[in-house]
């Protein structure tokens, strides 16, 4: 029997990366990673090599069912140079520190976009609907917007065994928010881009674009984020306020490490309004949405041990990067 295999990658483009992918035929295949070849393709064409040397190398590193498609896979890869090193634009390749104690919830943020009228829908030409407020977790054609195309999403995800947590809409119409739990950086990383590909791609039946920028709306409207809640066993065991003030007051001596990944254009979205702490400032707080990281009640009430939530990263953040530098800020802080 005949399998398509979807080879999925990130591009070299820059200050935003964006999903790249093309389909290879291999017979009697059986769903295992081990049996995805590496394979190779052109980077002169991705911003990721020179036209006179233009092979770079797809290795694979997780592989789902391809929803919607008969005897189909998804691929997610990481880019290698010709001679097997990591390319620049891999991401993947930042996580040094790399296994299941350290879990990660990944809310992320984005908007629909009509690609006829260039607005989200629920944006009249020429015009803006009813100021934010009535959108968020709404029901009712005046308030929810592309609701057929986000429940598809989550049937997609569902379906390739991506572990999507929950979706729901967000504050300003036509936007729209899915959660991905995962143990491990890299698994947390490679679930999300495959949730980002599925999104992309059922966008395409809809006429719907993503907007992954963290501000695609100017004036009164929330920007967009990938909040990271993040957690180790020392936080899930500790039973001590302590281990998380530790960890916070490391993270407010390292903020240039983390907004260096956090997502471009993400100052537009970091501004102290709409529920977010400035891009040039740090605070930590107990359920304060507008804090740089909130403290969970729900760490509180566990007799504090739990997670904890970064609000910074930006919609378009890489979340490979993000878990990179959560985990290696996280794991300095304990060791002080």
């Amino acid at each position: 029997m005949k399998s398509k295999l979807e080879y999925i990658w990130l591009d070299g483009f820059s200050p935003t990366q964006s999903l790249r992918s093309k389909t290879r035929v291999e017979s009697d295949f059986g769903g295992t990673l081990e049996e995805c070849p590496i394979w190779n393709f052109d980077g002169s064409s991705t911003a990721q090599a020179d036209g006179s040397a233009s092979d770079c190398v797809l290795k694979p590193v997780a592989v789902y069912p391809d929803p919607g498609r008969k005897n189909a896979w998804l691929v997610m890869t990481e880019v290698l140079n010709a001679d097997g090193t990591p390319h620049e634009s891999n991401g993947r390749a930042t996580i040094e520190d790399d296994d299941d104690d350290f879990w990660f919830g990944f809310e992320q943020e984005y908007f629909l976009w009509d690609t006829r009228t260039n607005l989200p829908p629920g944006f009249p030409i020429g015009g803006y609907p009813g100021p934010q407020g009535a959108y968020y977790c709404s029901v009712g054609a005046r308030n929810a917007f592309g609701r057929d195309c986000v429940d598809e999403h989550l049937d997609a995800c569902l379906d390739a065994g991506i572990n999507v947590e929950g979706i729901n809409g967000e504050v300003a119409a036509g936007q729209w928010e899915f959660q991905v739990f995962a143990k491990g950086a890299s698994r947390a990383g490679d679930e999300t881009w495959i949730a980002r590909y599925l999104a992309e791609r059922t966008g395409e039946k809809y006429g719907f674009a993503i907007n992954w920028h963290p501000k695609p709306v100017q004036g009164d409207w929330n920007g967009s984020g990938m909040h990271a809640n993040f957690s180790n066993s020392v936080m899930r065991e500790s039973g001590e306020e302590e281990t998380f003030t530790k960890i916070c007051e490391h993270f407010g001596q390292t903020i240039q490490r983390h907004i260096a990944v956090y997502g471009a254009d993400n100052d537009m979205r970091l501004t102290g309004l709409h529920e977010t702490q400035s891009i040039d400032k740090f605070n930590y707080g107990i359920a304060d949405r507008g804090a740089s990281i909130r403290i969970p009640i729900a760490t509180i009430d566990g007799g504090w041990k739990g997670r904890l939530e970064d609000r910074r990263p930006a919609s378009n953040a890489d979340p490979y990067k993000v878990a990179a530098a959560i985990v290696k800020t996280t794991k300095e802080a304990l060791t002080k």
